[in-house]
């Protein structure tokens, strides 16, 4: 049985970090702990990343798309923040979110990791930015370095 897994060492690669600014408060403490993991766990030089700042999440999609679209990046992190209110703006926002990065993903064959924190309230939003529940800004950035080496893996395999 053949076993392909990645680790995390991925210096020489290239990320892409899209970034929304819409909740700031939140997205740059997401932004802190993805870049300190890049750094402390992937080995990737401050050179090799690339932050791109977009108004909401809403945005991040096609920022995504036009990144992968360069060739120049092994995965893109999306990072944002969309925190439910009292109307159903939350649903179609992260929903879109969600689906045009995924898509992104899809068509690109690309790593494309989703750290866009959908809470239903400002204290879930800050549990889950590095307090509480971890920082998944973090966590989406530990998946895109595993998922960098999964696929060279792949392709090593397969010959490609």
């Amino acid at each position: 049985m053949n076993v392909i897994e990645g680790n995390v060492r991925a210096t020489g690669k290239r990320f892409g970090v899209v970034v929304s600014r819409f909740n700031s408060f939140v997205v740059e403490s997401l932004l802190e702990g993805a870049l300190d993991t890049l750094d402390r766990f992937g080995e990737v030089s401050e050179g090799d990343i690339t932050v791109v700042r977009v108004p909401g999440a809403y945005e991040l999609p096609i920022a995504a798309k036009k990144m992968a679209a360069s060739g120049k990046f092994d995965a893109i992190i999306a990072l944002g923040a969309v925190i439910r209110g009292g109307t159903p703006h939350f649903d179609f926002v992260a929903g879109e979110c969600n689906k045009g990065l995924a898509q992104v993903s899809l068509d690109y064959t690309l790593p494309v990791s989703f750290g866009v924190i959908t809470t239903d309230s400002i204290e879930q939003a800050i549990e889950r930015s590095g307090t509480k529940a971890g920082n998944k800004g973090a966590e989406a950035a530990m998946g895109a370095l595993e998922m960098v080496n999964v696929m060279s893996a792949i392709d090593n395999e397969l010959g490609a």
